[in-house]
């Protein structure tokens, strides 16, 4: 960076409270809809739950995050060679444009279901924009021995912002759901003319070619995997999941192959969009392996812990079903609040220490937390629950932090904005995979003993037999998704046909808050620990991941690895 480029002491809190509002209303967004959902299809008059409508509801839940995943690294390319405040402006403000679209949805039925999933894929193209760029506005504003303290508050509030997205979602969407749109335009608003007004590009931009191949085949790689994984966890023909679907075999082989071929492209072409070449900086590549693992372990964790709250815990504890989204998404403050806490600190405490213990110790205190939660009963002590979450909480915003400043530091200035937006595709991609496989191990685990299960006790209470051997054999994604959704699964199951049959008391019985919650409990918890063994090995090795970066002191290695990476990029553009 040149002395005309050396930022205002000012200007970088100014930078600072930009970026962080935009990715906190950006991991808000991302989750609002999860808690929102029953609202919002009562409201557009469609049940996600019949038979062919559950592209609505996975697509609901899995849009942003593959847009995101797909697109950020590209951004991040477009930030170094046109400016990252330009992209990062155009991101602000496209994200409240569609979300003002959203917030005036008016039709019904499939054809708002269809309106909200484009306009809400449009809208994660805006969170894109600030995502793949905010890490590099910061690394540019700040100083090195101030970067940690810098991506701890913004991280604390990426990541507490997907858990605030919970709660605001609960809080609104009982008023009217086109309010979990709205609340976004005028902080959006706020932000765009801010960001136009205050940010400054202080960054090095170097205009070349934009890598259409690199582009074309990354996306087209990406969305097939992440379409088969997300397919892989619905029912295909008699089989309880689509792992043997031709669709998702046919998704994944064919994205596996594209992938293949965009390495083989970004290796040839004169200005690749993956700059291939940062992976020889030692601290990049292990960060960027760190916070794949660690995605990789709690991304599905969210949906883990709220349908054990709302298909378990709240109905045992006197909550109705059409109650427990919110509820849900107030049971997870602790996990909220020790994220706010540890992330800036974390972040402060490395630029003086260096990144290595405060990464690598967050990903342990992870794992030790997740061991801790495979010892709770379902029908656990709150306060329990509530301390394991903020620990967690804490554990995870520990690592965050200073993994990101660690992998920023390491970047050379030209090169922050690609090598943000390919930490950014790592971390979004891994939670789409680990949604995926988290499901899939609690499926495994569900199909077990909830077949049978389900079948005796509903006999027991006055189902006729032919009635209760559908239900018992109906997918237990289904049974899922409807606790996820706020309904009663066994009035969901059942229908109203087969309730109307029985006396008062069989259908008190089956529709009251403990029926269907013991009936689960013992084939969740085989589920949930299976989950959570796979979370204890991924953040075991991203804790590893993170140790190899090297210590502080190793850090100006990295600085003339950079060097080498200006030479093979001479040498290609040449």
């Amino acid at each position: 960076m040149n002395a005309r480029a050396v930022p205002h002491e000012r200007y970088k809190w100014t930078a600072l409270f930009v970026v962080t509002l935009g990715m906190l209303m950006a991991t808000i967004d991302s989750s609002i809809v999860l808690i929102a959902m029953p609202a919002i299809f009562r409201g557009i008059g469609l049940d996600p739950l019949q038979s062919g409508n559950s592209f609505y509801l996975l697509w609901m839940i899995l849009g942003f995050l593959v847009v995101t995943s797909v697109l950020v690294v590209s951004l991040g390319r477009l930030g170094d060679m046109y400016g990252r405040v330009r992209i990062y402006n155009a991101g602000f403000a496209i994200f409240t444009f569609f979300s003002a679209l959203l917030s005036i949805t008016w039709m019904h039925g499939h054809a708002a279901g269809l309106w909200l999933i484009v306009m809400r894929l449009f809208q994660a193209l805006g969170a894109a924009m600030l995502m793949a760029n905010s890490s590099a506005i910061l690394t540019d504003a700040f100083p090195r021995h101030q970067r940690g303290l810098a991506m701890g508050v913004n991280q604390a509030a990426a990541f507490s912002g997907t858990f605030i997205g919970l709660i605001v979602g609960g809080l609104l969407a009982p008023f009217d759901w086109h309010l979990i749109f709205l609340v976004s335009v005028p902080v959006g608003l706020l932000g765009t003319v801010w960001g136009y007004v205050a940010l400054r590009e202080l960054g090095e931009r170097h205009r070349a070619h934009v890598d259409w191949l690199g582009n074309a085949t990354f996306a087209v790689g990406m969305v097939l995997i992440m379409v088969g994984l997300t397919y892989g966890i619905e029912p295909y023909g008699t089989h309880t999941m689509g792992w043997t679907s031709p669709l998702v075999l046919g998704c994944v082989s064919v994205g596996v192959l594209t992938m293949v071929a965009f390495g083989v492209i970004e290796r040839r072409v004169a200005t690749p969009m993956f700059r291939l070449p940062l992976f020889s900086i030692r601290p990049f590549t292990a960060g960027i392996s760190a916070s794949f693992l660690a995605a990789l372990s709690r991304g599905g964790l969210m949906f883990m812990l709220v349908i054990w709250l709302q298909g378990i815990w709240l109905p045992l504890h006197g909550y109705s079903f059409e109650r427990t989204p919110l509820w849900a998404g107030v049971a997870m403050i602790p996990l909220t609040v020790g994220m706010l806490i540890a992330g800036p600190l974390s972040g402060y405490l490395s630029d003086h220490f260096g990144a290595r213990p405060f990464a690598s110790g967050g990903m342990l205190g992870t794992a030790f937390c997740f061991i801790l939660l495979e010892t709770l009963p379902v029908d656990f002590h709150y306060w329990v629950f509530g301390v394991i979450l903020f620990f967690t909480g804490m554990s995870m915003a520990a690592f965050g932090s200073p993994n990101r400043a660690g992998v920023m530091n390491s970047l050379p200035p030209e090169h922050r904005g690609a090598g943000s937006g390919m930490n950014t595709t790592f971390q979004n991609s891994a939670q789409v995979f680990s949604i995926g496989l988290f499901f899939t191990l609690l499926i495994f685990g569900l199909s077990s003993t909830l077949s049978t299960n389900l079948f005796h006790g509903l006999v027991a209470h006055g189902v006729p037999v032919a009635q209760a051997a559908h239900a018992s054999h109906l997918p237990p994604i289904a049974t899922l998704f409807a606790a996820f959704l706020g309904v009663n699964p066994i009035e969901h199951l059942l229908g109203a046909s087969t309730l109307a049959q029985l006396s008062s008391a069989q259908r008190a019985t089956l529709l009251g808050h403990s029926f269907f919650p013991t009936l689960i409990g013992s084939s969740f918890r085989a589920g949930l620990h299976a989950a959570l063994d796979f979370a204890i090995v991924a953040s075991l090795l991203a804790a590893a991941a993170s140790w190899v970066r090297g210590a502080k002191e190793d850090e100006p290695a990295a600085r003339v690895t950079h060097d080498a990476v200006d030479t093979v990029d001479v040498i290609i553009t040449d």
